[in-house]
């Protein structure tokens, strides 16, 4: 064998070492802030049980998830995101244009709670009264006016005099998009003065968008006695010997309630799989097997005790048949 070739094996051969050496072996996960609890608590147990490492779990919002998702293929981008809502469209179909070959997993649902101090004075709130509270305009005199409601019995006497105050989620949020969808839209389209769906919210500091730690938003209830916060129903779980729920059209916020759906807000929760990385980032697809699992999401699965509303035992199996065919979310799934 000539020199020059020996020296260009052994430097392609350097090459594939330098290249197996850098090549990602942990599991990148991004995405929502409601789903951040239960998917840390799954990647802590994968990494307890077996001979994988513990995955990498951030809370990006389920908005900045889906972004940081859809960047492409490769080992630099995150191998699955979060969401407490559902992938839009245009999000499905950026990643189809990127190449990406998305799988959708339902986990289960929650309910967005409006939750205050546990001494606070009780709050019995229709979704109405939620829309006026926030609401960048309401209505006044048969037309929209700029939202002039500092109190929340100047949106109802039945409600007591305190300062409106509420942390909530920002733009990023999926928890902000349902609850956008669930409570403004839903009141907004039984009054005439919107003319039909209505989601927009004051900018005039009423409503405090957050950041997408919900624990930042107990401290807060915890200090402050007038305000209220707006996060998911295992937030409110986890912290029930210092917060309570408002109710909403008549229902509390208890897990018998959302998992019935008399509760009026609540949501399904997902996450999003990237096909293209199964077999080349080791461990995806026993993380998702975990968590998809009876022991996991079951009915009297671990996640329950933390606030994961199950679903039923129907749609779990369909959710496990579905990922064990490796089925691929196309555009007409999601209209």
């Amino acid at each position: 064998m000539k020199k020059s070739l020996l020296i260009a094996l052994v430097f392609m051969a350097c090459l594939t070492v330098i290249g197996v050496a850098s090549a990602r072996d942990q599991i990148r996960i991004v995405g929502s802030s409601t789903v951040y609890p239960f998917s840390s608590y799954v990647a802590e147990e994968f990494g307890a049980t077996t001979n994988f490492k513990t995955p990498v779990v951030e809370s990006t919002g389920s908005g900045g998830g889906h972004k940081l998702f859809s960047e492409g293929v490769g080992e630099k981008t995150p191998d699955i995101t979060n969401s407490s809502r559902r992938i839009k469209e245009k999000e499905l179909k950026n990643n189809i244009e990127k190449g990406i070959e998305t799988i959708e997993v339902k986990i289960g649902f929650d309910g967005i709670v409006l939750a205050q101090n546990k001494d606070s004075s009780d709050l019995k709130l229709s979704r109405k009264d939620i829309l006026l509270a926030v609401a960048e305009e309401v209505p006044a005199n048969g037309k929209l006016v700029k939202n002039p409601y500092k109190y929340w019995n100047e949106i109802n006497p039945n409600l007591p005099k305190r300062k409106i105050l509420i942390y909530g989620p920002p733009t990023s949020s999926g928890t902000r998009d349902a609850f956008e969808e669930l409570a403004l839209e839903e009141a907004s389209k039984k009054i005439k003065e919107y003319g039909g769906k209505y989601s927009k919210i004051r900018t005039d500091g009423v409503y405090v968008p957050a950041g997408e730690n919900d624990n930042l938003i107990v401290q807060r209830l915890v200090k402050d006695k007038e305000a209220v916060g707006i996060f998911g129903y295992s937030f409110l779980e986890e912290n029930s010997d210092r917060l309570k729920g408002a109710t909403v059209d008549g229902y509390e916020p208890t897990f018998e309630n959302i998992s019935s759906g008399k509760y009026p807000i609540s949501r399904s929760l997902y996450f999003y799989v990237k096909k293209n990385h199964l077999g080349k980032i080791p461990g995806i697809e026993e993380y998702v097997d975990l968590f998809v699992s009876e022991k996991i999401i079951g009915g009297r699965g671990v996640l329950k005790r933390i606030g994961l509303i199950p679903l039923p035992k129907a749609d779990r199996e369909k959710i496990r048949a579905e990922w064990k065919s490796r089925k691929v979310l196309t555009i007409s799934d999601i209209k």
